[in-house]
């Protein structure tokens, strides 16, 4: 191997050095945003009222339920009139909770798609980023 080709290796191995530093650094800096980001979605809670206004439901951010409230009208009602009314809020109040969720982690996500995948570090190597395109695809 002659001085040339030694300098080019070295050159290379440079390169993919910082390109590696550089994702280590973004992993290290998403761990923190992560951490976060968890305590936030652990305490947020987000509140819906039906249309009729009889019914206020409560959900965290998984969209379960944590609180249901009624109106004194809301007993003058039918049985199903209620059912509707809370089923009504507690959809409304879930997907407050998914689009929050969703806009909380959006950061993240942006900085993951910008980070090199393996192939283009390593030739030939499988992607990092089929698996997650994939489950947005379905998802």
């Amino acid at each position: 191997m002659d001085r040339w080709e030694r300098e080019g290796l070295r050159s290379a191995n440079f390169g993919v050095r910082n390109q590696v530093d550089h994702i280590l650094d973004a992993l290290a800096e998403q761990r923190a945003q992560l951490a976060e980001i968890q305590q936030q979605l652990d305490a947020a809670r987000y509140t819906a009222t039906s249309a009729d206004g009889l019914v206020e439901v409560t959900v965290d951010n998984s969209g379960v339920l944590t609180d249901v409230r009624f109106t004194a009208n809301a007993m003058r009602g039918t049985a199903e009139q209620l059912g509707r009314s809370v089923t009504e809020a507690g959809r409304a109040a879930a997907e407050r909770a998914h689009e929050q969720t969703k806009q909380l982690l959006a950061p993240i996500a942006a900085a993951a798609d910008a980070m090199p995948d393996l192939p283009d570090l390593v030739p030939d190597a499988p992607s990092l980023r089929e698996p997650r395109e994939v489950e947005r695809r379905d998802g």
